[in-house]
């Protein structure tokens, strides 16, 4: 299967062996019969990798869903979580510990950047913000001898900027470290960062890979590409003999089938702390991949209509969206984004925070709730909301200013997307 629309429909699923049933089924149970004592201690000594034993490491339902977003992804394995921000805290868990250090781009969703500025902190992590994330030599200057990732997200949520992701993959691999990526926004479809050098990306799945609005989800893939064995020391969870598992090493072990990493996740991370995915939110984030590549299609075209649109208002100040020849990140979303700049698009209003609440406020068409990527369109004002969590400082290193508006365009029809949005302008 090599076509992008083949894979999102078929990767990692068969016909269930019991039924036939060819859509895949939700195994809505907590654990798995073994068919006896040997069969048993091998999935437990991680000899037998293809059997289930309890959901919260892994279930067959959600692993159709970790086959079919590695293989979207390019990457050789994938781990399923609860959330969004579950893959991200783990995704760096599995590389940090108390007393390491992560650098990280300062343009983030505000959830993420409390997450790594306070509870990494809390838990002994330092993080390092690089404000600029085009400046490749202040990501050069925040790396230590503590460091051990850099993080980014592919496309900035709200402020909309394009991550210059090979460059920054070289930085990282210069320094000897891997990049993990946050690739919500852009999904599979229109980016794959591991091509331009990632090595490891997480989703929200909860976004525009589920696309419905109804489950909660996240993913870390592994790219299977990282040579933790080139510095040993620096990962030893990975490569130091894990006395769990009565001394077994990650790296030696499953290091030459480009699982490593993805493997210890499961089975330390997830096993220990929990966040385990719902098979049923599995089963219903299968059913918005299957239609991916459609979807983002039409929010696309719609996101650029509306950006357009928002640009020619006397009414805004500016537009945040790389997908207009006057964004700073054009000439980024024409090498990387080929297939369209995603469907956020932020703005800035004039008369500020009142103006954008009233904004808001005024809105018919537009759901105004704290999500993106639902086929429906939603907005919402980040700095009373999503970024609220930061200081002034940190909300204008973020894109989030007082005025500004950030909107998750849908697949509606765009004059009556327009309409409401003109609408709601003149009503600022």
């Amino acid at each position: 299967m090599t076509s992008f629309a083949t894979r999102q429909l078929h990767a990692g699923a068969r016909p269930d062996p019991a039924t036939g049933a060819r859509a895949v089924p939700i195994y809505q149970t907590t654990s798995f019969r073994f068919t006896d004592s040997a069969h048993a201690a091998a999935a437990f000594a991680l000899e037998d990798l293809e059997s289930h034993a309890y959901t919260r490491l892994s279930n067959p339902t959600s692993a159709v869903v970790e086959e079919r977003i590695a293989a979207l992804e390019g990457g050789t394995a994938a781990v399923a979580l609860g959330s969004g921000q579950a893959a991200t805290t783990l995704a760096l868990f599995n590389l940090a510990r108390a007393g390491d250090h992560v650098v990280a781009a300062a343009s983030l969703y505000g959830g993420t950047h409390t997450l790594l500025s306070s509870t990494f902190a809390d838990l002994g992590v330092g993080v390092t913000f690089v404000q600029d994330p085009d400046d490749l030599a202040a990501w050069r200057g925040a790396i230590t001898p503590a460091t051990r990732a850099l993080f980014a997200e592919s496309i900035g949520n709200p402020l909309g900027n394009v991550l210059d992701v090979a460059a920054v993959a070289e930085v990282a691999h210069q320094a000897g470290l891997p990049l993990v990526v946050d690739n919500t926004v852009p999904t599979p479809y229109l980016l794959r960062p591991i091509e331009h050098g990632a090595d490891v990306v997480v989703h929200s799945t909860t976004k525009f890979l589920a696309g419905h609005g109804t489950a909660i989800g996240g993913v870390v893939v592994d790219s299977g590409r990282f040579d933790f064995g080139r510095h040993p020391d620096l990962w030893p969870g990975l490569t130091a003999p894990d006395p769990t598992y009565q001394g077994l090493s990650f790296w030696e072990r499953f290091g030459p089938d480009g699982v490593a990493y993805a493997l210890r996740l499961r089975t330390r991370l997830l096993r220990d702390l929990g966040p385990a995915a719902s098979p049923f939110n599995s089963f219903l984030l299968l059913q918005g991949i299957e239609t991916l590549d459609v979807r983002l299609a039409r929010h696309v075209e719609n996101a650029q209509a509306v950006a357009e649109f928002l640009e020619g208002h006397p009414a805004v100040e500016g537009v945040h969206y790389p997908g207009l020849p006057s964004s700073r990140w054009h000439p980024a979303a024409q090498r990387y984004l080929r297939a369209g700049a995603g469907a956020v698009v932020a703005f800035e209003i004039r008369g500020g925070r009142e103006a954008g609440a009233r904004f808001v406020d005024a809105l018919r068409l537009f759901s105004h709730l704290a999500n993106i990527g639902d086929v429906r369109s939603l907005a919402i004002h980040p700095a009373s909301t999503t970024h609220a969590q930061l200081g002034p400082a940190e909300q204008r290193a973020s894109g989030v200013t007082p005025g500004l508006v950030r909107l998750s365009v849908g697949i509606e029809g765009i004059a009556d997307l327009i309409a409401d949005l003109n609408h709601a302008l003149e009503k600022s």
